[in-house]
């Protein structure tokens, strides 16, 4: 007492992010519109980082499990930010709320964290719907492991706090007709220290755009409809996983009005096999790279 202020631990320090810009357009093949996401990158102690930015105003509402801003309701923004590997920070909500404040984002929004690298982000639209992904494969595995499998990854992975801060920054992207990619970088992969061996962890990011409102249950059955479609691909792939144990979703739609909106998005549902077609072909055209790294 009286020494002065108590040192903030690293883990709770704030980031310091000189440079904030628009990042130039990247090359893309066969026809596309640019989605409402912004590709932005920033110097961020040391680190040169990307992540993409969706402004979605008022009158729309987010249903996520993104670290910040998760569940249902009003979103004004959604924040999908690169991380470098070795993650260090145990505040990853507070993390992205610095980012997003940057941007100058206010308002409630929803923030999801990578270290895959975000400008080689995948897309796919069907009917109306756009789904937007960042695709990091290095650990995967199946959701359904037995308890003595140990961590649920194709190499060891380290102890931290949150394994989706820990991913190695690997570009894995694809193109098709069908698919715009945002522009590939450099691979920069940093491996994470393990006690037995470095491997590249992973996390499957997707946001899902409709121009339709969706009532609550079909919003969560949305965000099931695209997790379906996402292990569909990544089979298609020729990988031999679910996922990886980090794996985020948002799903974006208008707020209902009085008719309470869409009632259903299973994948046999109008809107639903829209969001499954476009999902699943963001997430193959970033997962087949993935595959030929195996």
């Amino acid at each position: 007492m009286g020494d002065g202020p108590e040192p903030v631990p690293p883990s709770r320090q704030e980031c310091a992010i000189d440079s904030v810009r628009v990042h130039p357009p990247g090359r893309h093949t066969g026809p596309r519109t640019e989605p409402r996401a912004g590709l932005r990158d920033r110097h961020e102690d040391g680190h040169h980082l990307h992540h993409l930015v969706w402004r979605l105003g008022p009158g729309v509402r987010v249903c996520s499990s993104a670290v910040l801003g998760g569940g249902i309701g009003p979103r004004a923004w959604i924040l999908n930010a690169q991380v470098p590997g070795g993650y260090p920070r145990l505040d990853p909500d507070r993390h992205l709320a610095e980012i997003a404040a940057a941007e100058g984002l206010t308002g409630s929004g929803a923030g999801l964290m990578t270290a895959a690298e975000v400008a080689a982000y995948t897309t796919g639209r069907d009917g109306g719907v756009t789904a937007t992904v960042t695709t990091g494969l290095g650990v995967r595995g199946w959701a359904a492991a037995p308890e003595t499998a140990g961590p649920m990854c194709s190499a060891p992975e380290a102890a931290g706090p949150d394994s989706a801060a820990l991913e190695a920054a690997a570009p894995e992207s694809a193109a098709g007709e069908t698919v715009a990619s945002g522009a590939a970088a450099a691979e920069t992969a940093d491996p994470v220290p393990s006690v037995r061996t470095p491997h590249r962890p992973g996390t499957v990011n997707i946001v899902v755009e409709l121009p339709v409102a969706l009532s609550d249950a079909a919003l969560v059955n949305a965000v099931a409809t695209a997790t379906e479609a996402k292990v569909q691909a990544l089979l298609d792939a020729g990988l031999d996983c679910s996922g990886t144990p980090t794996d985020a979703v948002c799903v974006a739609a208008p707020e209902p009005g009085p008719d309470g909106g869409e009632p259903f998005a299973g994948p046999r549902s109008p809107w639903g096999a829209r969001i499954a077609r476009a999902v699943h072909t963001a997430v193959l055209a970033g997962a087949r790279p993935a595959r030929d790294l195996s």
